[in-house]
């Protein structure tokens, strides 16, 4: 299978996940908070907190997702590069507040790794694209 298409399932695998992860977050707030490695969520009117990053995930999911579909693999493998700091993020605070270190590193510290690895190959697949030679342009007779 060609690494262009590979690229591509994984690129979609991860704007399908973040689109995900952004719909249970603004739909189900506080629902979505289990699993995530963090201490029980308070609860009550504080989860305005969980609808803000739930609509953060679907801008970065509508993010991938856009350029994925324009064909712009450059600029898809750089903000999948981008994009892999959030669960990075998400792993280092769950370890800052006495989170669990199998889910910091399981569920965070993999997804992050996922996405960067994404974002790496497609940026090598547009490297060979962007360092062919351009085929020369006729000259007029």
């Amino acid at each position: 299978m060609a690494l262009k298409k590979i690229n591509t399932v994984l690129a979609a695998i991860c704007a399908l996940f973040v689109l995900y992860l952004g719909l249970t977050f603004v739909l189900a707030p506080e629902a979505s908070t289990e699993g995530v490695g963090l201490p029980t969520w308070s609860g009550g009117n504080d989860d305005g907190f969980l609808i803000m990053k739930g609509t953060r995930e679907l801008a970065m999911g509508l993010v991938v997702g856009i350029l994925l579909l324009t064909g712009q693999r450059r600029a898809l493998g750089w903000v999948l590069l981008m994009e892999a700091v959030a669960p990075f993020g998400d792993m280092i605070n769950v370890l800052a507040h006495d989170g669990s270190p199998a889910a910091a590193f399981g569920i965070h510290g993999l997804t992050s790794a996922f996405i960067a690895a994404t974002g790496l190959l497609t940026l090598r697949e547009t490297r060979k694209a962007a360092t062919s030679p351009a085929a020369p342009t006729p000259q007029p007779a």
